[in-house]
């Protein structure tokens, strides 16, 4: 059950008409009264007799009674009251009673004795009801309504459990502030399938990712083609800044700016600065070794940069400082949206998707200490820098690659905050992990494919020499991954690391042992990104040539039964 306290208004009836309305889209239904302050108001949906205008002087009586100048210029209070999708279908009764533990709960009308405000509960829909109020106490004073919206989320906690309710997990006052009504409603008849807010938000949000200095923000901003305002004190130093979308107009035609601490709490300019600010202190550098040799500025290559840093910021995630486990979980919502804005068309709607879900999961009430999270920033900055990625080639299998290790870093994060008791982050960590496994599934099909392919032809000696590696290197894994679908693309991965020159085994137990594997889908496809990714193979093998293969027609030219099930392993793996 989720309440939406809205910023207070200024038209009792107004927001009434609309109550009893139709809705923008005719979606509302039997408008009427389920509760009120005395139990008798007009009720103009099931009374003929009864109006708005009889209902708005009822309510706003209190006001009325005000000299002029002593009214409130802010006076209607408003708040939605919505049971999740799911919930069972609640009574008028039932309503009535939320409503009137809502409005106790927030100090609308206190009850106890104690001077409350006139409000009434209009319900037009299944799934919800409206509580109006007007913020003048029966005896001329201002309710005790502090911080009413998490009041009404710790009642509606309480609701929940005793009706049977789907259970919403608990807030922690790091969540960024959720679009009004007011703005939902402006959405809608704009044709935006997002409110104003919201596009701002994801926008800001990918001009922070990887950007190194105030200039670079900035002119990210600009060409993204927001409207920036900023806040200069007398010295000349910038104190913070205020953006808005172009075609977002109020009733004057003017821009509706949005400061950056409203879109997020980690989005005021102070906050952005730690970011940047700590990169050139005691952040760690990153490992020789993990250097990739390919193109230094291509998106493969940032891919694989970005793999490389996921897999070491597991680790710390799993083992560090809190403060600093913390950090590097706000630096991997930073990769995410690099990797959203800078990928293919067949994965960017799943990662924008991860990102954006992922963002509650960014923010706890654990402050991130900056800097060491410098590798990830980096990695974040290269996806920017690298450019759009192709969806094929060695772009889109080094794209896999990122997306599996940042699945491992993200379900890395969902047991921290378990640790944490963060239950609102471990959902969105869950959401975001959700649409990492689609992304991947989709940018991995092809480059899969190819070594299944390619393992399906390598000669039966060579194959039962590599079973027998595997069985060495992983005896408790390796029954497993030979009934895997994938196991064909890891041989062929394990005769490339062979003929590179490396130790099958010790990859294979070094990509195993450093990491744990219980929650992949496909055990056979983590080792195969790990090992390419540690023996520095190209993560595309479709121009790699095959070592040891099946001479002959039948083998080159695999039959279509082969050939299909080679495509339902890939896209049943991971």
């Amino acid at each position: 059950m989720i309440p939406s306290v809205n910023a207070p208004g200024d038209r009792t009836i107004g927001l009434l008409a609309y109550l009893y309305g139709p809705g923008r889209h005719e979606e509302h239904v039997d408008p009427h009264l389920v509760a009120s302050f005395d139990g008798m108001a007009p009720d103009p949906g099931r009374d003929p007799n009864a109006t708005l205008k009889a209902l708005q002087q009822l309510l706003d009586q209190p006001v009325q009674a005000l000299p002029t100048h002593a009214r409130p210029a802010k006076h209607v209070w408003h708040t939605s009251v919505r049971t999740a999708p799911g919930d069972r279908t609640l009574s008028d009764e039932e309503w009535a009673e939320v409503a009137r533990r809502i409005v106790a709960a927030t100090g609308i009308d206190p009850g106890d004795g104690q001077p409350g405000c006139r409000w009434a509960a209009v319900r037009h829909a299944d799934d919800h009801i409206h509580i109006v109020a007007t913020l003048v106490t029966e005896d001329g004073h201002r309710p005790d309504d502090y911080r009413s919206g998490a009041r009404a989320q710790a009642e509606a906690r309480l609701i929940e459990k005793e009706l049977g309710l789907h259970q919403v997990a608990p807030g922690d006052g790091t969540a960024a502030q959720r679009p009004t009504s007011a703005e939902r409603h402006k959405a809608e008849r704009q044709g935006r399938e997002r409110t104003a807010r919201e596009e701002l938000r994801e926008t800001v949000r990918r001009a922070v990712a990887g950007a190194t200095s105030d200039e670079e923000f900035f002119d990210r901003l600009a060409r993204d083609g927001l409207l920036i305002r900023k806040r200069v004190a007398p010295s000349g130093d910038l104190l913070g800044y205020k953006v808005a979308l172009p075609d977002d107009r109020n009733k004057d035609g003017e821009p509706v700016f949005y400061p950056g601490a409203r879109l997020a709490p980690d989005l005021s300019l102070p906050r952005i600065r730690e970011r940047w600010s700590a990169d050139t202190q005691n952040g760690p550098a990153p490992r020789p070794e993990d250097a990739v040799r390919t193109g230094p500025g291509t998106p493969a290559a940032a891919r694989r940069r970005t793999a490389s840093a996921a897999w070491q910021a597991v680790l710390v995630v799993e083992h560090g400082e809190d403060a600093v486990a913390a950090a590097h979980i706000a630096a991997a919502g930073e990769v995410l949206d690099a990797l959203a804005k800078t990928s293919a068309a067949h994965t960017r709607r799943e990662l924008r998707d991860a990102a954006t879900a992922f963002e509650r999961a960014s923010r706890s009430h654990v402050r991130a200490v900056r800097g060491h999270d410098r590798a990830l920033r980096q990695a974040a900055r290269d996806l920017v820098h690298g450019g759009p990625a192709l969806g094929r080639g060695e772009d889109g299998a080094s794209t896999a690659m990122a997306i599996d290790m940042l699945f491992f870093l993200i379900t890395a994060a969902v047991h921290w905050h378990a640790k944490k008791g963060h239950a609102q982050q471990v959902a969105a960590a869950h959401q975001a992990a959700e649409h990492l496994r689609a992304a991947y599934q989709a940018a991995a099909a092809q480059p899969l494919g190819v070594l299944y392919q390619r393992g399906r032809r390598l000669n039966r000696p060579l194959l039962q020499r590599q079973t027998v590696v595997l069985r060495e290197a992983l005896p408790g894994l390796a029954e497993r991954i030979l009934a895997d679908p994938g196991w064909y693309a890891l041989a062929a991965t394990i005769a490339d690391a062979e003929a590179a020159g490396h130790d099958p085994a010790t990859l294979l137990s070094d990509a195993v042992a450093r990491r744990e594997l219980d929650t992949a889908d496909s055990i056979s496809d983590v080792l195969v990104w790990r090992m390419r990714r540690m023996a520095e193979l190209p993560a595309d093998a479709s121009g790699v040539p095959d070592h040891g293969t099946v001479k002959g027609p039948s083998a080159s030219r695999p039959t279509s039964p082969d050939r299909h099930r080679g495509q339902e392993d890939v896209r049943h793996a991971r």
